[in-house]
């Protein structure tokens, strides 16, 4: 028995690092704002869920140190999507508009924001349009 906790808690381990690898690759390679905050998501909520998973398998009936890890994983639950959309819901009302099209370029998808805003200097010297058409 003691095996197969001991793997089942590898293959935690190893899932939990192969979603918290490509979340860091994802917030490297994605083109914009919104697929980033989608990668570091995916990377705070199942990646470190998953490794408490294993962590939990590994201790060995220690009543204590399970519900300080379930505590830790329903806080990493709770407040990681939670965070991850509060600030793309402000990027959203700041007039950050995602890339569309086969080209990724800012579209104007809400016409309705103040297009007296002047555009942000993006790093790169790219200017991005706050709110107005591209």
């Amino acid at each position: 028995m003691d095996n197969v906790i001991h793997y089942a808690s590898l293959f935690l381990f190893a899932a939990g690092s192969f979603f918290v690898i490509t979340g860091a690759l994802g917030l490297l390679r994605f083109p914009d704002f919104y697929t980033r905050m989608h990668a570091s998501g995916v990377t705070d909520t199942l990646g470190a869920d998953l490794i408490l998973w294993g962590m939990i398998l590994q201790a060995d009936g220690d009543w204590l140190l399970i519900a300080k890890l379930l505590i830790i994983m329903l806080f990493l639950m709770f407040t990681s999507p939670v965070s991850t959309h509060s600030i793309a819901h402000a990027a959203w009302v700041g007039g950050l508009n995602p890339l569309l099209g086969k080209e990724l370029k800012h579209h104007d998808i809400a016409p309705d924001r103040d297009e007296t805003k002047a555009p942000v200097e993006m790093p790169g010297g790219e200017e991005q349009n706050k709110g107005g058409a591209a």
